[in-house]
């Protein structure tokens, strides 16, 4: 099972997410359920980076785990791009969640 867990500040911002775990849902290489999380968790983060010119803080282990947080010292304009990013990479996993409920879940 995928576990996203979203972490927000105390007014309700996303101050960072991690996924861990493996949706198992088809065989190795075939994965659709995984194929899907990983090309919104990855496309959110390069879309921040690139839309938001915000660099996340990133940590990756063996394969299975992602970590991003935003950075202290983000603020004004591009954190709110980078805020409205994240809040869409939630809804993309939340519609995945639905139809895929037995191989992902979220925690906000």
């Amino acid at each position: 099972m995928v576990n996203l867990t979203i972490h927000r500040d105390p007014h309700g911002q996303i101050v960072a997410f991690n996924l861990t775990g493996h949706a198992d849902s088809g065989p190795y290489g075939s994965d659709l359920v995984c194929a899907a999380v990983s090309a919104v968790a990855f496309g959110s983060v390069n879309a921040v980076e690139s839309l938001a010119n915000l660099r996340l803080d990133v940590r990756q282990k063996d394969s299975g785990y992602l970590e991003c947080a935003i950075p202290d010292h983000a603020a004004g304009s591009d954190l709110e791009k980078a805020q409205l990013i994240l809040e869409a990479m939630l809804i993309s996993m939340r519609t995945i969640e639905q139809s895929y409920g037995q191989y992902i879940r979220i925690s906000d």
